[in-house]
């Protein structure tokens, strides 16, 4: 018989899983023959697993930290993007002393501020350095000087984020941050957008998680302090003679790391076992450090009972082997339990071990770090959910923009977004792609803020030269919203809905499927309302003939699909239509729709220059 028959045959005898009951047992058995060798076992195992805890509890609140400081620079950086486009819609490209000076500009400003919770004060200049401020702090010389840093590489067309400085006195002492932002028109420099960010909440993090010897502080790529739990510790302070922070600095600091080292207090050396994240967004890192002596307690508690334990178990190993073992691999069990409901996502699990063993501040480490998961995923919810609603406020203020140009289509962007949910929505369409087409519509007619007042608003036909620049809508929206990268999936509901399956709508005359599903919905949305709200060019047509001339459009003009979604959800009573004011007695005269005599007709009626 061949070896690997045998053990073929063993494995057939012997369970897959041997109970951890059994083997403790054999370990207490062991220690009656061999104590001291069981005794340093003991000591090395639990100290490996007391202080992979302890790097990881380090580990998960330098990155829940690391993190927290990245997700608001992204949304600071969101904001400013979103000022940016706000300040250029309203300017026009022109920010000129009476154009910066404006109460819209001024407006913009006190609104960006008070949105953003962390900004204690902002200033958008022109090219000449003249501008509008807001805010709760007074900028001292050493802050003006970072703006005027930031202004001047703004004029190179770079965005810049500054050093931590310190401003006002006592108890008014802030730590802030100034960051910048150029406003281009291409590649010319028109303006600067500057806000100063108050790190209260990054000092409020650190002193939270500052408890029971851990130390929280965190420091730039050259090791300078930028803020710390410690009162004691001057913004700005060289941290290099710190090994951890020193290891931070040379290595570059792309990634978590954790290091015991020797640190030096009033002369004397003491052994510290820290971790450092960076932020990756902002070239930081946020340190935790603890005294080992702090840190593997538990181990030399662990020591002096094992001492006992060692001699006490020659005499009665067999006595309380079971009784031990049952004391030991119940917890275990628990923290097993524990670890896989916290595996499954269920984070308010919690372990309830009354003990005083070193198993008992395991459970209460392991308690501690499900607390800081809890709390940062919390975290993250909340913000990317404040994200979201100021990502939806600075669309509609957009839309709301271009709606208030035209006193005809006001309310238009509004009532094309809840129609085209509704056609979506009956369609069956994800979630996701839903969102997606309700950011689109709401922003469909996003490039009418770039077509003069004169055609805008001319309340008779349109010669073909006026039409042709109407047209441009389209093509202006989709590059206006192009720089921004969350709105990428969203610029075909902009750039084609007045595209038509036949081939005969604009700007490129597409065909059938070479229209995404995106623009031939809201083509349908926008088409009803603009038919049934009075414009300077049309009347407003009653709702249920508007939807018989959509109808009679489907498989030429309009996607079949997207017409019987939207006659399903306007015959159950969802799509309200508000009754305009009637028209002038002239206007309706000049404006109001023929009779639908067939398809041509209706084609004519729908094919309007500017819905």
């Amino acid at each position: 018989m061949h070896d690997s028959e045998i053990a073929t045959g063993l494995k057939r005898f012997l369970p897959q899983r041997i109970p951890i009951l059994y083997l403790i047992l054999g370990a207490l058995l062991a220690v009656s023959v061999i104590p001291m060798y069981f005794y340093a076992r003991v000591v090395a195992i639990n100290r490996d697993r007391l202080k992979t805890n302890e790097m990881l509890l380090q580990n998960t609140v330098t990155r829940s930290l690391a993190d927290d400081a990245s997700q608001r620079q992204r949304n600071l950086q969101m904001m400013l993007q979103n000022l940016s486009t706000a300040v250029q819609i309203n300017s026009g490209g022109n920010l000129d002393d009476a154009t910066i000076a404006s109460p819209e500009m001024r407006a913009l400003l006190e609104n960006f501020v008070s949105s953003g919770g962390d900004v204690a004060y902002a200033t958008i200049l022109n090219s000449e350095a003249k501008g509008v401020t807001a805010g709760r702090i007074v900028p001292d010389e050493f802050l003006q000087r970072e703006m005027k840093k930031g202004f001047d590489l703004a004029k190179e067309g770079q965005a810049y984020t500054g050093q931590a400085l310190q401003v006002g006195t006592g108890d008014d002492t802030h730590t802030v941050m100034l960051v910048t932002r150029p406003i281009m028109i291409g590649d010319t420099f028109i303006g600067l957008i500057s806000a100063v960010v108050d790190l209260d909440y990054l000092l409020n993090r650190l002193q939270e998680v500052s408890h029971g010897g851990l130390i929280a502080y965190v420091v730039d790529s050259h090791g300078r302090l930028i803020a710390g739990a410690e009162r004691s510790y001057a913004i700005g302070q060289d941290m290099t003679s710190i090994e951890l922070v020193k290891a931070f600095v040379e290595e570059g600091g792309r990634l978590a790391a954790t290091h015991e080292f020797n640190m030096s207090v009033e002369g004397k050396k003491i052994e510290m076992l820290g971790t450092y994240s960076p932020v990756q967004s902002l070239n930081w890192a946020v340190i935790a450090q603890k005294q080992t002596s702090e840190a593997y307690q538990g181990i030399y508690e662990m020591q002096r009972s094992a001492r006992l334990l060692a001699i006490l178990a020659v005499l009665m190993s067999l006595v309380i082997s079971i009784w031990a073992a049952r004391r030991i691999t119940t917890p275990l069990d628990v923290l097993t339990q524990s670890s896989r409901a916290i595996a499954r996502g269920d984070f308010s699990r919690r372990v309830e071990l009354v003990t005083r063993t070193e198993i008992g501040e395991l459970a209460n480490t392991f308690n501690s770090m499900t607390d800081e998961i809890e709390r940062h995923i919390e975290d993250l919810k909340r913000a990317a959910e404040e994200n979201r609603q100021l990502f939806l406020s600075s669309i509609q203020m957009l839309a709301g923009a271009v709606d208030e140009k035209d006193p005809y289509t006001r309310g238009h962007s509004d009532r094309v977004t809840r129609y085209s949910v509704l056609i979506a929505t009956e369609m069956g369409l994800s979630t996701e792609e839903v969102e997606k087409i309700r950011i689109s519509a709401q922003l469909h007619d996003v490039g009418k803020i770039g077509i003069e007042d004169r055609i805008l608003k001319k309340p008779g036909a349109l010669t073909p030269e006026e039409f042709e620049i109407m047209k441009t809508h389209t093509t202006k929206g989709a590059i206006i919203l192009r720089p921004v990268t969350q709105l990428a999936d969203m610029i075909p509901g902009i750039e084609l809905h007045h595209e038509s399956l036949d081939g005969r709508g604009y700007p490129y005359g597409l065909k059938g499927d070479q229209i995404p599903l995106m623009p031939r919905i809201i083509m349908v949305a926008d088409t009803f309302d603009a038919m049934t709200t009075n414009r300077p060019y049309q009347a407003a047509a009653d709702p249920e003939y508007v939807v018989r001339i959509i109808n009679s459009l489907a498989n030429t003009k309009f996607d079949p699909r997207c017409v019987a979604a939207f006659t399903a959800v306007f015959q159950r009573g969802q799509v309200h239509v508000k009754r305009d004011v009637p028209m002038p007695a002239v206007a309706m005269a000049a404006a109001a729709p023929l009779p639908v005599a067939g398809h041509r007709e209706a084609a004519l009626l729908v094919d309007t220059e500017r819905i």
